[in-house]
């Protein structure tokens, strides 16, 4: 399977239309079901039931008329909240969190839910027969006693789909607001990014440095865009083929075009593997999340010096975001960052990865928002914290000299945007932060 039947998967259910057009296809079926049951006889139970009054052909029509009108009707109101709960966030927190609200579960499956009974509703209506009209068939004038036919086990259903939807639109209307909570959109990608460090590094306790290899003949890009995922079994396999090693010099989240390398191949000629080495890179026009820690590092940063800019001016959403951050960082410094890319094999591994070191991701997170928190007392404070706390639980000397190393520069860049008190306090704050550190 190449990277991009995976990323094709991968993307498709995050699309807003998949949950929706997969739930019209369910409800189609269901509909259809239910009315051969219907006809088949199996309702006449119904009609002896004493606490079910069967429907007359007409109750019948005009329930399901009313019932596909007012679906699609929310249906449409749901897609109108939710665009216009996705443009606040985009413009308050930044229009890379535009897919988080796109691939959100809850409005996917709730838009879903109401064209599913709509097109529920639709298809049962089309089955219902007036008691004035002509049956179609032998079959159809048999298939209920009363007269016209009235689908009792579908109405039935509908009737439970309609009590479901019900519950469903509170539930809408409860989730929206809550998920463009700020601290609610933080948790959500601070869990995701930790999910990810673990999934991507997953051995913890070991600061092996990362597999050196000498280069090889360059295999360059020919397109230009993001690399959005990249195939390792495909390419390990690739590489054994021809009894060669490829060395990265791209990174899922790396921008490239033609010209720039994607590997270096060192024991055959790169002709010879080209075609099939460029369909386990996938490119496109914007970053995903998928095989992508930076990207949600980049998120959480985007949020904070949006909070931090005099236009919003809002320090304590990027406190948040630090904490976040730090709760990452400190997830990484206890990981080992060798990726290993062939499962089982490693030592035999024929791939070598572009190296993720710590100081790379410390750069990444704290390094790119420290220039906004150091203008900000409350937050350059917080800061300092949430690097102490990264570094407690760290075990390597030399990941939490980096640390100190970051509070070190903070305190470097606060002392030319702050003054008087506020430069005071985060001086003596500082002093109590490099105690906390080892000589």
């Amino acid at each position: 399977m190449t990277s991009d039947i995976r990323f094709f998967w991968a993307r498709l259910n995050a699309n807003y239309w998949f949950y929706p057009a997969l739930f019209s296809i369910i409800a189609g079926v269901l509909a259809f079901v239910m009315i051969y049951l219907d006809r088949a006889g199996f309702a006449e139970f119904l009609n002896e039931t004493d606490w079910i009054v069967p429907a007359r052909p007409k109750g019948a029509s005009d329930m399901l008329t009313v019932m596909a009108g007012s679906m699609i009707g929310v249906a449409s109101t749901v897609f109108s909240i939710t665009i216009a709960a996705v443009a606040y966030a985009s413009g308050n927190y930044g229009p890379r969190l535009l897919t988080n609200f796109m691939e959100d579960r809850g409005n996917q499956l709730s838009l879903a839910t109401f064209i599913g009974a709509f097109v529920y509703a639709l298809i049962v209506l089309r089955a219902v027969r007036a008691e004035d009209e002509t049956a179609s068939d032998l079959s159809d004038a048999t298939a209920t006693a009363l007269p016209g036919f009235a689908p009792q086990l579908s109405l039935l259903v509908a009737y439970l789909l309609m009590a479901f939807c019900v519950a469903v639109l509170v539930y809408f209307l409860n989730h929206i607001p809550s998920s463009i909570r700020i601290n609610r959109v933080l948790q959500g990608i601070g869990s995701r990014l930790l999910d990810a460090i673990r999934d991507v590094y997953p051995v913890e306790g070991s600061f092996s440095a990362a597999a050196e290899h000498d280069p090889g003949e360059p295999l360059t890009a020919l397109e230009t865009g993001y690399v959005q995922l990249i195939d390792f079994e495909d390419l390990a396999k690739v590489a054994r083929d021809c009894e060669s090693v490829f060395t990265l010099k791209v990174r899922t989240g790396d921008f490239v075009h033609r010209g720039l390398p994607l590997l270096d191949v060192d024991g055959c000629d790169p002709a010879e593997v080209e075609d099939r080495v460029r369909k386990c890179f996938t490119l496109g026009a914007t970053r995903t999340p998928e095989q992508d820690p930076q990207f949600l590092i980049d998120e959480l940063v985007e949020i904070g010096l949006r909070a931090l800019s005099p236009g919003i001016n809002d320090p304590f959403t990027a406190i948040t975001s630090l904490h976040w951050l730090g709760a990452a960082t400190s997830e990484i410094g206890r990981r080992d960052l060798r990726k290993n890319l062939c499962g089982d094999d490693v030592e035999d591994c024929p791939l070598v990865p572009l190296t993720d070191d710590f100081e790379h991701y410390v750069k990444r997170g704290y390094g790119a928002i420290r220039s906004g928190v150091a203008t900000n007392p409350i937050a350059a404070e917080v800061m300092l914290d949430t690097l102490a706390h990264a570094a407690a639980p760290i075990e390597d000397r030399d990941r939490q000299a980096l640390l100190r190393r970051e509070g070190q520069l903070l305190a470097d860049q606060a002392a030319l945007a702050l003054a008087g008190p506020d430069l005071d306090r985060f001086q003596k704050r500082h002093a109590e932060f490099d105690r906390t550190f080892w000589d």
